[in-house]
């Protein structure tokens, strides 16, 4: 098969030819037909996370069909389509698995980070941790579901009820995340880069009520803000936009440092949480709930072997919605 292997941090990805993989007991192979390129994927390329396997295939939005299954595999079979999310196993007797928590997992494996992951033409997986999918979007289109989606899912619950919602960095989660807010009638208030014009405009295409530079202030109070860019000056920024009581939710598995700040405007019960992974109970509710909505994902596409360009559209910003890499 074809795969973009990543040999060691902060070097290009190399597009090369390997041997396809076979499952294991338990275990699916995935004939990949796309994969969504997420920011996870560049904070593993750009050494900002922890080299945890090298090489290693990244990519952990898969959408594919079943190609061969290991012994033991009765809820797949060969043809189905099916998604790959990023938690890829976890060892179920750890004191958050047993809790239900098992996004914290004490010793979790990830697709495309400890596991090779979608940026190849085959992949292999545990079968549990895969997600059957919808008929009626297409499998570039379904590819951000699988962590844009996911996440974005997880971070609005971590909101609770909030009306007046505030997204910062507006990219593949967030216009997800747009579509399911005005679904469930909150307000949405779109931050951006300063002065990117073009992502303001796509923010109010799905339904923002307003939407400006980062630098700029709430134009009311928020009752929650979530962050989706990496940029911990953000946190301090979002404390000051939202009412007391209001919560601010981190959705990334990596921000730069958070800059100090007084204490006040933390103070009247505000609270800063991160979000952490995904369950499969996530992945479940979430495919429900986006077929109701239903919703679409804006995306670009690239030939498997133009991976590495599509890192550098989502590291300089120029792409609006997300990347995805095709197998054609």
């Amino acid at each position: 098969m074809h795969a973009m292997v990543l040999r060691s941090a902060r070097t290009a990805l190399e597009f090369t030819c390997l041997d396809d993989p076979l499952p294991g007991a338990g275990q699916v192979a995935v004939k990949v037909h796309a994969c969504g390129v997420c920011r996870t994927d560049l904070h593993v390329v750009d050494g900002e996370l922890p080299q945890a396997r090298s090489p290693v295939i990244p990519g952990h939005e898969i959408v594919g069909t079943v190609a061969g299954v290991g012994d033991g595999i009765t809820a797949l079979a060969v043809g189905d389509r099916v998604g790959i999310p990023w938690l890829g196993w976890t060892c179920g007797v750890c004191r958050y698995c047993r809790a239900g928590q098992e996004n914290l997992c004490d010793a979790p494996e990830f697709t495309g980070y400890t596991i090779d992951g979608g940026y190849a033409e085959y992949a292999v997986a545990d079968s549990r941790y895969c997600f059957r999918l919808p008929a009626g979007f297409s499998d570039i289109e379904l590819a951000p579901w699988l962590c844009a989606g996911l996440i974005g899912y997880r971070a609005l619950r971590k909101a609770g009820d909030a009306r007046r919602l505030g997204i910062y960095g507006f990219g593949a989660a967030a216009h997800i995340i747009a579509q399911l807010a005005r679904f469930e009638g909150r307000g949405m208030f779109a931050f951006t880069r300063p002065g990117d014009i073009t992502a303001q405009s796509f923010a109010r295409d799905l339904g923002a009520v307003w939407a400006g530079g980062s630098d700029e202030d709430a134009p009311e109070a928020l009752d929650a803000a979530i962050l989706l860019a990496p940029v911990g000056a953000l946190v301090p920024k979002a404390l000051r936009d939202v009412v007391k009581g209001g919560i601010v939710v981190c959705g990334g598995i990596h921000m730069s440092d958070i800059p100090r700040f007084p204490y006040d405007i933390l103070w009247g019960e505000r609270r800063v949480c991160s979000v952490a992974n995904l369950t499969r109970e996530d992945g479940r509710d979430f495919i429900k709930l986006a077929q109701e909505v239903p919703v679409r994902t804006t995306v670009t596409p690239f030939p498997l072997a133009r991976a590495n360009e599509a890192l550098t559209a989502l590291r300089e910003g120029t792409l609006s919605g997300a990347a995805v890499l095709t197998m054609t």
